[in-house]
């Protein structure tokens, strides 16, 4: 007999790519053994009918330095709440406030907290211009110091990879400057690179060209100028920079890069996920590889609200389900360096298992991206718990500002 087993529910793997009826068992906070409807007993059972049983969500996006940065969000109201096992905060924090990031959010959360350190000392934590201040806002000894910390994921580990962000507002004249040492100290330390893209300059092409295999473009499918496809008429107006002629095929560079082992993440935040670009990528091949949202304080009610909702999104794009569950696990846990650990229905790995409603309906309302564009949907999943290391936590939903709890 195992100490709890999830039964009842539809086992739903994107290694395998399969969903099909099973039950799970778990001992030690990890997975035991997978197998069929019930043949497995556990001392305590998890009621699973209806649902698909996956592994755990990661998010490989989010901002969680909550009461230290303008962003700051608590990662147990974008994780185990919305039904996400892992958190990974995107360069909130640099190497200046690792330890009281790691100290203060990442040992009391329920939720797996996981981090990309910035490039800049300072993160987040003085405003939105990190990299702005030139060489003095990089202390490239300490970063690489804290990347060489404890890997351990039964405590706070050392940081999985270098975020970078690569959009003018951001750099001031730094130029690519800061990507070039986030690449050196990454490429010494065997981590990847997050970098985000949004407004030139730099330009795009200029920024994959640095970039190398296991690295990740986050926004990539934003609806700004110098995206994926270059621009071929003036930008007439209209939502939020999406408008405008495109080439048909994406920047030779995007191409390149995508061979060389470069990853597209979604990053859908407040302003970086037009459906327009996404539905023209698709037609010319190009996939996302992870499916992260950005969250943060200031689009938690919209236009991002969750993990799930951003699935919802890849669904109506016409994207498989587990093709879209794979966005979400074990594309993430090869990112991050974890296959294996998360993001996987093996035995031997961590217990972190989401539990999901498929309604294969429309949603009652359209679906709306950062530019404000709408798509009728094609199913949603609904969070209804989680397994965190063998440990059930239901969902509980977001409340709106200025809105009664239920």
């Amino acid at each position: 007999m195992y100490e709890l087993v999830i039964t009842g529910g539809r086992l739903a793997d994107p290694e395998r790519g399969t969903v099909e009826p099973g039950d799970l068992a778990v001992c030690d906070g990890r997975i035991a053994r997978t197998g069929p409807p019930g043949t497995l007993q556990g001392a305590e059972t998890v009621e699973a009918t209806g649902l698909l049983v996956a592994p755990g969500l990661i998010d490989l996006h989010t901002h969680v330095y909550a009461g230290r940065t303008y962003l700051g969000v608590e990662p147990d109201t974008i994780g185990v709440d919305q039904g996400v096992t892992t958190v990974v905060d995107a360069g909130s924090c640099g190497s200046d406030d690792w330890a009281h990031f790691a100290r203060q959010i990442v040992a009391p959360a329920r939720t797996r907290v996981l981090n990309w350190l910035n490039i800049s000392r300072h993160g987040l934590v003085q405003g939105n211009s990190e990299l702005a201040g030139g060489p003095a806002d990089i202390d490239a000894a300490a970063t690489g110091a804290l990347l060489d910390g404890t890997p351990d994921l039964e405590g706070p580990p050392a940081p999985r990879g270098i975020k970078v962000r690569m959009s003018r507002s951001v750099l001031g004249g730094s130029g690519l400057a800061p990507l070039r040492t986030a690449k050196e100290v990454a490429d010494a330390h065997g981590v990847p690179v997050m970098v985000h893209v949004g407004n030139e300059p730099p330009a795009l092409g200029d920024v994959l060209d640095l970039l190398g295999p296991g690295d990740v473009v986050t926004h990539a499918f934003h609806g700004k100028p110098g995206g994926l496809f270059a621009r071929t008429a003036p930008e007439p107006g209209g939502e939020g920079g999406g408008g405008g002629e495109y080439a048909a095929t994406p920047l030779p560079q995007v191409r390149a890069a995508l061979e060389r082992g470069v990853r597209l993440d979604v990053g859908h935040g407040s302003a970086s996920f037009a459906f327009a670009t996404a539905e023209r990528a698709l037609s010319a091949g190009i996939r996302p590889y992870t499916a992260s949202t950005d969250l943060h304080n200031r689009n938690l009610h919209g236009p991002v609200h969750s993990l799930t909702a951003i699935l919802d999104k890849l669904l109506a794009l016409g994207m498989p389900l587990t093709e879209v569950l794979a966005c979400v696990t074990s594309r993430p846990a090869e990112v991050l360096g974890l296959a294996g650990e998360l993001g996987t229905l093996r035995p031997g790995a961590f217990a972190d298992i989401s539990l999901l409603r498929l309604r294969e309906e429309q949603p009652s309302h359209p679906l709306t991206d950062a530019t404000g564009a709408h798509r009728e949907g094609a199913g949603s999943l609904v969070a209804h718990g989680v397994l965190r290391a063998g440990r059930f936590h239901p969902v509980r939903p977001t409340t709106p500002p200025g809105e009664a709890a239920a």
